[in-house]
């Protein structure tokens, strides 16, 4: 049976064009042009999958894509037209899993489809929970929470994936590719910067208090955890 896409978009035009296109690719496609909508049409039936927008009617994108992550763990693309890092934030942080700005090539939203429909199916690994520790940063793989001296950091799914990869690889630089392969499961090299946005993001959260930063940028290479020189 096909994976089920609900595509919740106010422009009738993109809206089409993603339905015909996503059902050319072998995928079930729904439409609703509305956040009140969208939101129904997900409690009626859960998609495999949403492809959410950000502006809508009746209720935004961010609360819709609340809403849905309240209700269950189903993969939340979502489509904005805004270039504002803070509006990219405000929706991963909503419980987006990812977001392609627009314009965009249908081809690189299919690989975004097919990466996070790969990631949902992914069978979980039952490993005992354990507490990693580098320097005075701690994450907790039982509770999905972070701890910088006492001070403990709530995490969302992908800042704990993207940490949990940094502390299971200290001192190791890590490339665009590596991390978009094991958070994102990206088969191809994209021109996002979905990574910077995360990285910015965690630094915000683990440097909070002016403590010393330790996730560094390896210019024109990646990331890497390590001490403060």
């Amino acid at each position: 049976m096909p994976d089920h896409i609900l595509i919740v978009e106010d422009d009738e035009r993109i809206a089409n064009m993603l339905r015909r296109g996503l059902i050319f690719e072998g995928y079930e496609a729904d439409v609703a042009h509305t956040g009140t909508d969208g939101l129904a049409k997900a409690r009626e039936r859960m998609p495999e999958m949403v492809i959410l927008d950000l502006m809508l009617p009746e209720m935004d994108g961010m609360e819709v894509c609340r809403r849905l992550r309240a209700a269950g763990d189903v993969p939340i693309l979502m489509l904005t037209a805004k270039d504002a890092i803070g509006d990219r934030v405000a929706g991963l942080d909503a419980g987006a899993d990812d977001y392609l700005a627009k314009p965009f090539a249908f081809e690189e939203l299919l690989a975004r489809v097919r990466a996070l429909l790969r990631r949902a199916v992914k069978a979980p690994t039952s490993t005992t929970p354990e507490v990693i520790k580098f320097m005075d940063l701690e994450l907790d793989t039982g509770t999905r929470q972070a701890r910088r001296g006492a001070k403990v950091i709530d995490l969302t799914a992908k800042e704990y994936d993207l940490l949990h990869l940094f502390m299971r690889h200290p001192r190791q630089v890590l490339t665009r590719d590596q991390i978009f392969d094991d958070v994102w499961g990206y088969d191809f090299g994209g021109e996002s910067n979905i990574i910077e946005v995360y990285v910015r993001y965690l630094r915000m959260k683990l440097e909070d208090n002016d403590l010393t930063r330790l996730i560094h940028t390896a210019r024109g290479v990646g990331y890497v955890l390590r001490e403060p020189t």
